[in-house]
């Protein structure tokens, strides 16, 4: 299994935050907002159950890549179709988009998102999507 296809869970009985590895540009939102639920020297590094389900609600909606979401016990994903598409550029670093948009890959494979953090360094290895490099190459702009 590619890194692009695995997806990992992780409830509070109430709430399963949903981690996409391949999305994530490790922009440490998570772990600065929530410290006692996010934890990347432990495995495993997500530990739902120490937060309520509003301030994983309100963390995760945070998440600059969409690269965490959730879902709520017998409801589907919280990945709201917005009516407008905001475009954030993030200094030194990846464009930012939230909002209804659908992205067609090289492959012709569509997929809906409310948010996404795209490449501006040409170094992801992720591409279009940002994977952290712009931070190892030292990209400024």
């Amino acid at each position: 299994m590619s890194q692009k296809e695995i997806t990992k869970e992780y409830s509070n009985g109430e709430l399963t935050v949903v981690w996409k590895p391949a999305k994530c540009i490790h922009a440490k939102v998570c772990v600065s907002k929530l410290p006692n639920v996010y934890d990347p020297n432990k495995k495993p590094w997500i530990t739902a159950e120490n937060a309520t389900t509003d301030e994983l609600k309100a963390q995760i909606d945070k998440c600059p890549s969409g690269a965490l979401s959730y879902i709520m016990k017998n409801d589907k994903a919280n990945d709201e179709i917005n009516s407008s598409t905001l475009v954030n550029v993030a200094e030194n670093g990846p464009l930012i988009i939230s909002g209804s948009m659908e992205i067609t890959d090289s492959n012709g494979k569509k997929e809906m998102k409310s948010k996404a953090a795209f490449c501006r360094c040409g170094a992801s290895a992720n591409k279009p999507y940002c994977d952290g490099s712009h931070v190892k190459i030292g990209f400024k702009g």
